[in-house]
């Protein structure tokens, strides 16, 4: 028994010691997995992150390489670039003017690291530049301007450099893009983007409204019309030697102008200040005595009062008169007797004259009132001239019946012209392209007007006429012409000539002149038929043939916009 107890406390004890060996080494494995269990997590976390990182790249590569590579480029920076005026079209949406982004540069000499170099570079590639004032600046060490208004080759040319130094600093500039060709017409903007002169100027606050910026200012001119008729013009002074010259088209039913040239021009983006009042527009703001274009407003009065016909004989013209202290006379001999059509024709400075006292001073000068010619032009511009004002004193109507003693502005006077060739209806001259047409003034009747159309065709084609040089075959063309000089120098003068066409039914008043044209001896005229060189200096010499080369150059195109005038010309040339 004793036997027993003593092997079972032997197992007690070794049964007790296994598991208590057991229960120490469990213990000892809890505990190194305790230690383990943190560093095991973080190599989870990193791999989880790592992982995430790779799948990002993945994605974001796939993405990418499914969509379009945008380039940088002009366009897809300039996104959010909000022009502060309107774009300028002419009447068939053409560019006139546009503000597009552009760049002043600038130096920072403190981002300079070399400026020797810099200067030397400078010096390479721009020699125009100021590199004295450059390399004064540069050492100062004070920001300030390269240039304002780089070009784009200029930036880039700048940016090549590889300069920190340099800054390009972005601006709105204005644009014109036939710089020269509407130089008297849209004028220009000030660095602010304010207009300071033409149309930019009269139409500033609606070219800067906010609610309109998308929409552009649509004016009448004719961009194709204007380049031909500046061309022809510009070629006319070199021509004849003139110091000068000017030339309208005109709508004689709407009031449009089509095309307005005063030469000579300057280029607007050059943004240079003009002073010499040879640039002055001469069409709106030049005031001048037109001479002999002033004795169709007498003639058309006297019809239009029923004083006399077209074909009222004035008998006993005499060769000269005296009026007051002055002598008047006709620079031709003429008949003693003239009927009221060839006074016209043949442009009789006498037979005007007796024809303007059968009228009188008082409806004279309410017709010289109800015209508006002694009135500033009412047009979308600023650039308009006055009149000179005079008193109806002794001789005034004699002297204003044939156009001298008398100022007016050419615009206003090719007004006048559509007022007595489109039915005798006043219209208000207009830059600015509408479908609604101003109310008009009568100043003639739909009779007289007819009357006058006539007798200006006569003075094209009539052997003793002087406008046949703008007699172009199948436009119709009636007209008058006008030769005035400077009472201060008798060398100078003015040669005009306002033309309608097709004369059968009125729909354009163009008016050329020259100021101070020389006579063209090498010039080989092709008069009727027959070659003829230049001897002469009177305006159906120059002007008029200057107006048949621009009719000419112009007539297909508004022959075709026009569809009557396009019907007229077809019939002429079949018949």
């Amino acid at each position: 028994m004793k036997k027993k107890k003593k092997n079972n406390k032997n197992f007690d004890q070794k049964q007790s010691s296994f598991y208590f060996e057991d229960y120490l080494e469990t213990n000892k494995k809890n505990k190194f997995s305790q230690k383990n269990n943190p560093f095991q997590d973080r190599i989870y976390l990193l791999f989880f992150l790592f992982f995430s990182l790779i799948l990002i790249f993945s994605i974001r590569i796939i993405h990418i390489s499914l969509n379009k590579i945008q380039i940088f480029n002009y366009e897809t920076t300039n996104q959010k670039y909000t022009p502060l005026r309107r774009d300028i079209i002419d009447r068939n949406g053409i560019l006139v003017s546009r503000n597009i982004k552009s760049f002043h540069a600038a130096i920072n000499p403190r981002l300079v690291k070399n400026k020797e170099n810099l200067v030397i570079k400078l010096r390479l590639n721009f020699p125009y530049f100021p590199i004295k004032r450059i390399e004064y600046q540069l050492n100062q060490n004070k920001y300030f301007y390269l240039k304002k208004r780089i070009t784009q080759n200029e930036k880039e040319k700048l940016w090549s450099l590889g300069e920190k130094g340099i800054i390009f600093e972005p601006f709105q500039s204005r644009i014109y893009p036939h710089a020269n060709l509407y130089s008297h017409i849209i004028g220009q903007v000030d660095y602010d983007n304010y207009g300071i002169s033409g149309v930019e100027k009269y139409f500033d606050k609606e070219l800067k409204k906010k609610t309109l910026i998308n929409q552009p200012l649509e004016l009448t001119l004719d961009t194709n019309i204007q380049y031909l008729i500046s061309k022809e013009l510009d070629k006319a002074l070199k021509t004849f030697n003139a110091t000068g010259g000017g030339a309208l088209l005109l709508d004689v039913e709407s009031g449009d102008i089509l095309s307005l040239v005063s030469l000579p021009n300057f280029d607007i983006n050059t943004r240079a200040s003009i002073k010499d009042k040879k640039y002055i527009n001469k069409i709106t703001k030049g005031v001048y005595e037109l001479g002999s274009i002033f004795k169709t407003f007498t003639i058309a009065l006297a019809l239009d009062q029923d004083l006399v016909s077209p074909q009222t004989i004035i008998k006993d013209i005499p060769q000269s008169i005296k009026c007051s202290k002055y002598e008047i006379s006709d620079i031709k001999d003429f008949p003693k007797d003239l009927s009221v059509e060839e006074i016209l024709v043949r442009s009789s400075n006498i037979g005007t004259l007796l024809i303007a006292r059968k009228i009188g001073k008082e409806k004279f000068k309410k017709f010289i009132e109800n015209s508006n010619l002694l009135r500033s032009p009412d047009l979308q511009l600023e650039e308009v001239g006055n009149p000179i004002n005079f008193n109806w004193n002794k001789c005034k109507l004699e002297t204003v019946s044939y156009g001298h003693g008398i100022t007016t502005t050419p615009l206003q006077a090719t007004i006048v012209y559509a007022a007595l060739s489109n039915g005798g209806n006043i219209i208000k001259p207009t830059l600015l392209k509408k479908k609604n047409i101003s109310i008009k003034k009568r100043l003639i009747s739909e009779k007289t007007s007819k009357k006058i159309n006539k007798i200006l065709r006569k003075v094209v084609t009539e052997k003793e006429g002087t406008a046949s040089l703008a007699d172009i075959e199948g436009y119709y063309v009636g007209g008058k012409t006008g030769t005035s000089q400077n009472y201060q120098n008798k060398n100078q003068n003015l040669n005009s000539f306002i033309s309608i066409f097709p004369i059968q039914k009125p729909k354009y008043a163009l008016l050329v002149m020259l100021e101070n044209p020389q006579i063209a001896k090498d010039l080989i005229y092709d008069y009727r038929g027959t070659k003829i060189r230049g001897s002469r200096n009177e305006s159906g010499w120059n002007s008029v043939y200057v107006a048949g080369k621009i009719i000419k150059k112009i007539g297909p195109i508004l022959a075709i916009k026009n569809k009557d005038f396009n019907h007229q010309h077809v019939v002429k040339k079949v018949n």
